[in-house]
């Protein structure tokens, strides 16, 4: 949970994405892989691995009002949830505009 509170508290200064992933879920891989293609260097990306973290993922959901999903992103500015998506309306290019501004 202390990882869950530094993101937190981290997006106060700059955004932060969260991707939460099912290891066991072929769509899952695939969306993963999808902005795993794209990501550039300075995007600070988070892979949540819902099986051995269900409680961080149940946390997140609890704290940021939306419902849990998988695969699932999520952007986070100061402590809020301002951009999410999940299954195959995961586009990297959103996450983008959402990060730019």
């Amino acid at each position: 949970m202390a990882g869950w509170r530094l993101i937190q508290s981290s997006s106060f200064s700059r955004f932060q994405v969260v991707f939460k992933h099912s290891t066991r879920c072929s769509i899952s891989s695939m969306a993963k892989a999808r902005i795993e293609k794209q990501l550039l260097p300075e995007d600070e990306f988070y892979l949540l691995d819902l099986l051995n973290h269900r409680d961080i993922s149940n946390a997140i959901a609890q704290d940021l009002e939306v419902t849990h999903e998988s695969p699932q992103i999520l952007v986070i500015k100061d402590g809020a949830c301002v951009y999410h998506a999940s299954h195959s309306e995961i586009e990297y290019e959103e996450v983008k505009e959402v990060l730019m501004g």
